[in-house]
């Protein structure tokens, strides 16, 4: 674990330790699976709106108790109002029962500490769930399949735990010039990795571009 990255606010790793975290834990696997989480606050924004910041990071330390408590997994905070969990040694569906449980202790909280005095509370997470080496080897790809994930949970109605999948590929010939494609032919040759690696991590960019409103609603 990289020194001096705790969150101050939640107690946990922060996100200065994420990236050392997982390939220490990914090069210790030897062939053991290795799952991923990503896990955000439903409706955070709105949280902060109305009701202050003070109950948003009243929210956040709620999560993180919780969170420190799930047995197996490596707990950080990445940032703003998402977490990550890692597992190692631990399989895809067993990740998932062991943050279907995380789900339902969110979901149980029902009155929060701000400034000295207990509001109510009605909290929920969104968890997107990928392992190694079923969804990826990398870590890029994990993370990838994990936030296509997270981002499947938040639209079909947040508060719950989903699963990445396989996806389905379609050609790249039809939507490229030649000149376009010899210059990723190029990149990949000299990034050492494939050309639909690229094509992806190009197009999550854009996604999350476009889209920064969308996760941003929490």
């Amino acid at each position: 674990m990289a020194p001096n990255m705790e969150d101050k606010l939640t107690g946990l790793p922060g996100r200065g330790s994420f990236q050392s975290t997982l390939e220490s834990i990914l090069a210790g696997a030897e062939g053991a699976p290795v799952s991923l989480a990503l896990i955000d606050a439903d409706h955070f924004a709105r949280i902060n709106d109305e009701l202050g910041h003070a109950a948003g990071d009243a929210v956040l330390k709620a999560i993180a108790v919780e969170l420190a408590r799930v047995p197996d997994a490596v707990a950080l905070r990445y940032g703003g109002d998402e977490f990550v969990a890692i597992f190692p040694a631990i399989e895809r569906e067993q990740a998932f029962l062991r943050l279907e449980r995380l789900r339902e202790a969110i979901t149980a909280i029902s009155t929060l500490q701000v400034d000295g005095r207990e509001i109510p509370a009605r909290l929920s997470i969104s968890v997107g769930v990928a392992a190694c080496p079923i969804d990826g080897s990398s870590e890029a790809e994990l993370m990838r399949k994990a936030d296509g994930a997270l981002y499947r949970a938040k639209l079909s109605g947040r508060n719950k735990v989903s699963l990445a999948y396989e996806e389905r590929m379609a050609p790249k010939t039809s939507h490229f010039t030649l000149t376009q494609l010899e210059r990723l032919a190029e990149l990949a040759k000299d990034q050492g990795v494939g050309e639909a690696v690229l094509l992806r991590e190009a197009l999550d960019d854009l996604l999350v571009k476009y889209l920064h409103g969308f996760r941003k609603e929490g």
